[in-house]
């Protein structure tokens, strides 16, 4: 089939939007496309009337910061704004179309397994080191051509897929159950992430750990993370494994990474509940605090879903081998999971990103706290263009992955420099920024002298960007 990205023109031609380098003036040479301008006081304000000195400290007062030092002001388009300016061919669905492009991935997914399952045999290569290396690259291929399907399940959950929901919910449940997603539980709890993308005390995925919390979880007092030596790599990188390995499954059964204000639950079930293990925050009971009591027979289908697919996994491990499932089976499902968490990480986790208190937060705001990336081929045809148009998602998430392109580049006006990319090395760059961002981001604090504003933003332990507040 066609390649899902669209013709080599204007609209691919990303310009970067966020700068990697810190500044500590908003004004230097090396601040990003995305820095406001220095706000000067009125000459008829009383601050004007003031001392230099006296004046630079009000402006420094008032400023917010980014990670890079670049300020920040709140984005003011709004909704309508943003919807108006993309076509109106951009909004159209084909479950043709749609379908399509499930069996290319399916297909590539049957292929692939088949020239291995066929060629890649003691007979026809004796060598184990080359046997070893061909089945890692199998299980990585698979890995892609997994996550592009799980993509078009996820096209499926936001009704992008077609303009059919029976369709749409039966070819994503069909999906996402043989990816051992619980297609319908996932479906609901992400629609509430996209309703509080950036909001601390509501989103559902990826929500940064504040100042106490981080210090915490390390073993210091609050008072102390200004002052602590710096994280070693090693450990950013161990720590990174461990969020590749085992950050999708802990997602859904502890809810890692989301809220933990479970007892605002409007229907009271989350009276008691907590994220962790046991705490009663899953996405398999019916009784969880992510839904609501009407999704009872939802959330039920899911597990359904999850009890098909690991009963033909038993059974072909009892007759076939418990190694050839891990291999063929096993290890693409671990790429998969990395991948998803790798990009929505990469979607959410930037030093440029604001996150927002309630009253600060509405939803344009939190729509525009996200950031395009790019992957290149593996991004714009295996994945989709899920890396590379997140921004537009968070706006209009009914709009289908091969029109996303035509319709970002219809919004960057209405965003200005509040749309984010960061596209440098392509695929390369995409890939480094996974170790950048566990660098740079390790929780978010407000800026000093502007606690009140609402917005906060990334700082770290590691002496990189702005650095934390001295309590």
């Amino acid at each position: 089939m066609a390649s899902t990205a669209l013709p080599r023109n204007t609209l691919l031609r990303r310009t970067i939007t966020t700068d990697s380098t810190f500044s500590s003036n908003a004004n230097s040479a090396n601040a990003s496309p995305t820095d406001s301008p220095p706000r000067s006081a009125s000459s008829t304000s009383l601050s004007s009337l003031g001392s230099v000195n006296e004046e630079d400290i009000s402006t420094t007062r008032a400023k917010l910061l980014d990670t890079y030092g670049n300020e920040f002001e709140l984005p003011d388009f709004t909704i309508k704004q943003i919807r108006d300016a993309i076509p109106a061919h951009c909004m159209e669905r084909s479950g043709a179309r749609g379908l399509a492009y499930v069996a290319r991935d399916v297909a590539s997914l049957a292929i692939t397994f088949l020239i291995f399952h066929n060629y890649v045999t003691p007979e026809r290569v004796p060598s184990y080191a080359a046997r070893f290396a061909l089945w890692s690259l199998y299980t990585f291929v698979q890995g892609l051509f997994g996550t592009g399907l799980w993509v078009l399940a996820h096209e499926c959950g936001h009704q992008s897929f077609s303009p059919s929901k029976t369709l749409n919910d039966t070819v994503g449940w069909i999906c996402h159950s043989a990816l051992l997603v619980p297609y319908f539980s996932w479906k609901i709890s992400h629609g509430k992430h996209h309703k509080a993308t950036g909001h601390l005390e509501r989103d559902m995925v990826f929500v940064p750990k504040d100042r106490e919390q981080y210090a915490s979880r390390m073993g210091y007092l609050v008072h102390e993370l200004s002052e602590v030596v710096e994280e070693t790599p090693i450990a950013t990188a161990l720590h990174m494994i461990a969020q590749q390995l085992l950050g999708w499954i802990m997602y859904i059964t502890t809810n890692v990474t989301g809220h933990n204000h479970h007892e605002r639950q409007s229907e009271g079930r989350g009276k008691g509940k907590s994220n962790g293990f046991f705490g009663g925050v899953n996405h398999f009971n019916p009784s969880s605090p992510l839904y609501e009591a009407k999704d009872e027979k939802l959330i039920l289908l899911s597990d359904l879903g999850l009890a098909i697919t690991a009963g033909v996994l038993i059974a072909i491990g009892k007759n076939f081998g418990w190694a050839n499932v891990a291999v063929r089976y096993g290890v693409p499902y671990l790429w998969v999971n990395h991948w998803l968490v790798a990009i929505t990480y990469l979607q959410h986790t930037d030093p440029s990103l604001p996150h927002y208190e309630p009253h600060a937060w509405n939803f344009a705001r939190g729509a525009a706290a996200t950031i395009d990336r790019e992957f290149g081929f593996i991004g714009r045809h295996l994945m989709h263009g899920i890396v590379e148009t997140h921004v537009l998602h968070h706006y209009v998430s009914t709009i289908p992955f091969y029109h996303a392109d035509e319709a970002t580049e219809a919004i960057k006006p209405i965003m200005g420099k509040h749309y984010r990319s960061d596209v440098k090395d392509g695929p390369i760059g995409f890939l480094k920024s996974m170790y950048k961002s566990a660098r740079w981001c390790q929780w978010v604090e407000p800026c000093e002298g502007a606690e009140k504003e609402g917005v906060l933003f990334f700082r770290n332990r590691n002496g990189l960007g702005v650095p934390p507040q001295k309590i």
